[in-house]
């Protein structure tokens, strides 16, 4: 199910962005995406299987990302692993998605809630 504007799927849950992030660079399979996600955060943010699975899931039915055929390491060929691809649409997503916090920050900002630069 596609959507014609990216906004409309905003907020993202935490675990779905976290997943665009990691596949806005490189096709991942699933464990290197919890791997990523856990490295990039400094331990923050720990994706279980079960939430990552099921969002991965949610992403692929909204067309953001999509699974593979081919494999991004020819060399491993456990055919368990599925890799996964952020589309178009996902990277749209996730872009919007930013600008969402981008502007929640602007405003915390204005508010005196948060000093400093960015």
């Amino acid at each position: 199910m596609r959507h014609a504007d990216p906004a409309s799927l905003l907020p993202l849950q935490a675990a779905a962005f976290h997943i665009l992030i990691s596949l806005a660079d490189n096709d991942r399979h699933g464990y290197s995406i919890m791997q990523e996600v856990g490295e990039r955060t400094g331990g923050e943010v720990q994706l279980h299987a079960g939430t990552l699975y099921a969002s991965l899931k949610k992403l692929l039915a909204g067309g953001m990302i999509r699974e593979l055929d081919e494999r991004a390491d020819p060399a491993n060929q456990d055919t368990r692993r599925r890799y996964y691809r952020l589309t178009d649409f996902g990277r749209a997503v996730a872009k919007a998605e930013v600008n969402r916090l981008k502007e929640l920050v602007r405003q915390a900002r204005a508010s005196g809630l948060l000093t400093g630069s960015p």
